[in-house]
């Protein structure tokens, strides 16, 4: 089965409609990220068809959940991740990624220059350090840091009415218990992505 075809499956499976040319696209960033990986070592996962499910359909499991954002950032985001999946498949969404690390940084303007994605823009900052004109309504970040954490480093980069998303693995009742009193805990999801047995949570967090 072809990279595209793969993903056309999972999306399929999943019950999402991509925009004309996102699957391309998909595969293009995959491909991508797989040549680059090879030099810069920007993922653990070597492997283009396990990058389907564990990096794409993955990211991609959290899009119903930020269908109201208008501006999203991705604390943290790495390899792009959930951040450019999710701006593939929103064209209307307006995506920060933001990550500290320069090599990261670098790639990440490749990828945005070599899919045409308009509506990504690239910081290479500390979260904590970081103060943008605007703030968001989505906040998003992928096994980026423990909850407590995530909420006190990235808390000012949500907008009034705006919501953080945690992506987790298996239910963090311990961090949730460990949250501080300056976010209320909206609820936690179970996510469901195609061929993957390990499970997934996305914890959802508004202001108090």
């Amino acid at each position: 089965m072809s990279l595209e075809s793969q993903l056309g499956h999972g999306v399929a499976v999943m019950g999402i409609t991509l925009p004309e040319g996102a699957v391309d696209r998909l595969a293009q960033y995959l491909r991508l990220l797989e040549k680059w990986n090879r030099v810069h070592n920007l993922t653990a996962i070597r492997d283009l068809e396990q990058m389907v499910t564990l990096h794409v359909l993955d990211s991609l499991s959290v899009l119903p959940y930020v269908a109201g954002a208008h501006t999203l950032v991705d604390v943290g985001t790495g390899a792009g991740l959930p951040g450019i999946p999710l701006a593939i498949a929103r064209p209307d969404l307006r995506v920060t990624l933001l990550d500290s690390s320069h090599k990261k940084a670098t790639f990440l303007e490749q990828a945005r220059m070599e899919l045409k994605l308009e509506n990504i823009a690239v910081a290479c900052e500390r979260v904590e350090r970081w103060h943008p004109q605007a703030k968001f309504d989505a906040v998003v970040s992928r096994a980026f840091a423990e909850l407590a954490d995530f909420v006190q480093g990235a808390r000012h980069l949500v907008a009034p009415e705006g919501r953080m998303l945690a992506m987790k693995g298996v239910h963090p009742f311990d961090e949730i218990a460990r949250l501080p009193d300056t976010c209320r805990l909206d609820r936690v999801v179970e996510l469901a992505v195609p061929t993957l047995e390990a499970k997934r949570h996305l914890v959802l967090l508004v202001g108090a």
